[in-house]
């Protein structure tokens, strides 16, 4: 997003976020990256445990520092029913409420979706749970790699005959849940430009898993089998896949059109196998052999220079630390600088955006009950006694 001109397309939504963690606060770092006001509520005996996962710069986990810049952050005790009064107020302005205990906590907290709607219909109010808001696994404990192992995608990661294999980054976190919930907040908000009736969203990560095996249920359907590493886009062909280098980089091949097949093997100079990039069983399996045979002779970097000029589909497996000093990321700008420290801009940014730091525990809610009202000896009294 460049348009800068045009202001940020969430100003003026508040956001009330209750989550920990990484599901929750990456979706509340898209709306506030976006211009949302999100402010954090955490407990005040120690907040997000996010805040405490090493390595620090200046006494803050990096990985808390990551995802939830441009937000603020107020304490306050929901088991005290004092603390359960301010959250009534704030949500009384609020336009979302996101949270990602496990179902019933709110409820029990005497803050469940339909008491806070109650209170204000407009209120969208966003839970992201490990298996759903209902059904039989709704109370069940998990984390990323059991979503991803329930719904069957992590079945289908890794090579035929080995075992599944652990992704490298938390799939079914940020694509089944952050990201579904932040398209759910937004199409609710825009659906109440008309209604004037906020909703209550029930995201599942599970379910969000799920939904990403929507190619793979249409061939179930139609009476195909999957087996893990055997489909066209799963490494069942020479065509598409990873090979090993010389000096132990890979090359990502991804030339399934026959235009960027015959381009890739008349590079490695092995025209012969042009019309056996999609072929599967003895003869896919050799000419998987004959292509990564040819590629261990080079280098990793030599063979991108001799691909550098060409049309084909091939890009070097970069590590997390070249990518991010790499041209294309630094052309986009990708990244900024944000008190010393390194962050990543997310894709829908406006460039020209002045980021502000991420909250110490609770640094404004003074501010914050001084706009509801509260004055300074109700505040430190509010302090004293453990509510805020």
């Amino acid at each position: 997003m460049h348009e800068a001109t045009l202001g940020q397309p969430l100003e003026g939504i508040k956001v009330l976020d209750l989550s920990r963690l990484l599901p929750g606060p990456f979706c509340t770092l898209l709306l506030a990256d976006m211009g949302a006001d999100v402010l954090k509520i955490e407990d005040p005996s120690g907040g997000d445990y996010a805040r405490y996962y090493p390595p620090f710069v200046d006494e803050m986990g990096v990985f808390f520092a990551s995802i939830n810049r441009n937000k603020r952050s107020l304490t306050l005790n929901l088991k005290d029913a004092r603390g359960v009064e301010v959250l009534e107020r704030l949500v009384l302005e609020a336009d979302v409420v996101i949270e990602s205990f496990r179902p019933g906590v709110m409820e029990r907290l005497g803050v469940g979706h339909e008491r806070l709607r109650a209170l204000n219909p407009r209120l969208i109010f966003c839970a992201i749970s490990g298996y759903g808001a209902d059904g039989p696994l709704s109370l069940r404990a998990g984390h990323d790699l059991n979503f991803l192992a329930r719904s069957g995608v992590l079945e289908q990661t890794g090579l035929p005959g080995a075992k599944p294999v652990v992704p490298g980054f938390q799939l079914a976190d940020l694509a089944g849940g952050a990201l579904y919930a932040g398209l759910g907040i937004v199409s609710a908000l825009f659906r109440r430009e008309r209604s004037g009736q906020g909703c209550f969203l029930d995201i599942s990560m599970t379910d969000g898993a799920l939904s990403f095996h929507l190619p793979l249920q249409a061939t179930l359907a139609a009476g195909e089998q999957a087996g893990r590493g055997q489909g066209m886009l799963t490494g069942g062909v020479a065509s598409y896949g990873v090979y090993a280098c010389a000096d132990g980089g890979y090359l990502a091949v991804g030339a399934l059109e026959p235009k960027f097949w015959i381009g890739f093997v008349t590079a490695i100079g092995a025209p012969e196998l042009a019309g056996d990039g999609l072929m599967t069983g003895e003869l896919g399996e050799t000419t998987r052999t004959q292509v990564a045979n040819i590629l261990k002779q080079r280098d990793r970097d030599a063979w991108m220079e001799i691909f550098a000029s060409l049309d084909l589909c091939i890009e070097p497996v970069l590590s997390p630390a070249e990518a991010f000093e790499d041209e294309l990321f630094r052309a986009r700008k990708s990244f900024f600088e944000l008190c010393g420290v390194r962050h990543m801009r997310t894709p829908l940014t406006p460039h020209a955006m002045e980021h502000r730091r991420p909250p110490l525990l609770g640094e404004h809610t003074h501010e914050v009950l001084e706009t509801l009202g509260f004055d300074a000896p109700a505040i430190g009294q509010l302090r004293a006694e453990g509510v805020v």
